[in-house]
């Protein structure tokens, strides 16, 4: 039985008319989606959601009065609701719209060009109708900052982690900022190497590494063509140009393609996770996390047929339940936990002391 699929019910807030307009044309032209309002001040939007009850906004940063981080903050805490930030400032002020991802957006957007209005027009639908129909949250880890910044994890000396050789694969997109925040911090200095597909913005890549960088105990780092898999380092493969691929057995190294995208994803997971499962196997812990599309659900399948340990991010965590979800009704995952979870999982799986098959 197919399910019943949500209308999207969009209010628009942005202080310029003409984008205001220009959104406006994107949401009539798309299938399921009703823009309910616009407005064009945090006020204006104040009193919009208690009478029009949205189930999605768009917010700009720049705006008079209340600026949108500010408003965000305000709805994430008295009306939460999907919040998809669009403004000019991701281009030239990737901190401001890093900020937001923080503070509760499932994404950010420029504004689009000329060149790429098509593209945005129809990534943006794709994302409204998501978090209309459930499958997008609001990020929760700004709300737990206080509690996880500092560093006190230099302060204490856990056990040496017993590695029983195997390695671990990741993927994100759609709310992969939030997820990883969660989920690498959780690491420890000598843990298995791990190599993350990431789809983000180049705007966003220099924000996140400075604080995985600042929280995690691991060595997180970009990941280099050649650059071998050891403990207790991350590689973060996020170039749009390149595909990431797990190259050798044993003695695994990363190797970064340019080619042609895959089923229109790059770097693709889904290349990521299939060559993990014909390198290494059962070797292999992956781990599917918050995503909009079905990237990366085709290399989970292979590498959970291959005998490896395969996760998912559970729909209550995700900001971005379609990835994930898409996985799941392939068959191909083993254990769906919540974020705050998925970290000692991957340590159980590559853990000499558990064994991590039962």
């Amino acid at each position: 039985m197919i399910p019943t699929r949500t209308k999207a019910r969009v209010l628009v807030v942005d202080d310029s008319v003409t984008m205001r307009a220009f959104f406006g044309s994107i949401f009539d032209r798309a299938r399921g989606i009703e823009v309910v309002g616009t407005a064009a001040s945090a006020e204006e939007a104040r009193r919009m959601v208690v009478q029009l009850r949205p189930n999605v906004m768009t917010l700009d940063i720049e705006m008079p009065g209340m600026n949108g981080l500010d408003y965000l903050e305000e709805v994430m805490r008295d009306r939460p609701m999907p919040v998809i930030m669009l403004s000019s400032l991701t281009q030239k002020g990737a901190e401001a719209s890093f900020q937001a991802l923080e503070r509760g957006a499932i994404d950010c957007f420029p504004k689009p060009t000329s060149e790429n209005r098509e593209e945005f027009a129809q990534r943006l639908s794709a994302l409204v109708v998501a978090a209309a129909n459930g499958s997008a949250r609001s990020a929760r880890y700004a709300r737990e900052v206080p509690a996880r910044t500092g560093s006190t994890h230099h302060h204490h000396h856990p056990p040496a982690f017993d590695w029983n050789g195997r390695i671990a694969v990741a993927s994100a997109s759609t709310g992969g900022v939030d997820a990883l925040l969660q989920l690498l911090p959780g690491l420890p200095v000598d843990g298995p190497p791990i190599v993350v597909s990431l789809r983000i913005e180049p705007e966003f890549v220099a924000p996140l590494m400075q604080r995985l960088k600042t929280r995690c105990p691991a060595r997180v780092m970009l990941a280099e063509d050649g650059r071998p898999l050891r403990r207790g380092e991350i590689q973060i493969a996020c170039d749009p140009a390149t595909h990431a691929v797990i190259d050798r057995w044993p003695d695994p190294a990363v190797k970064l393609l340019r080619t042609d995208p895959v089923n229109g994803a790059r770097p693709s997971a889904s290349l990521l996770f299939a060559t993990a499962a014909r390198t290494a196997g059962a070797n292999v812990v992956g781990a599917i996390l918050t995503g909009i599309g079905t990237d990366g659900v085709a290399g989970i399948k292979a590498l959970h047929a291959a005998g490896g340990i395969t996760i998912a991010q559970d729909s209550a965590t995700c900001l971005v339940d379609q990835a994930p979800a898409a996985a799941r009704a392939a068959g191909a995952i083993a254990r769906d936990l919540p974020i705050e979870s998925i970290a000692a999982a991957i340590l159980d799986g590559c853990r000499a002391a558990v064994d991590a098959a039962a």
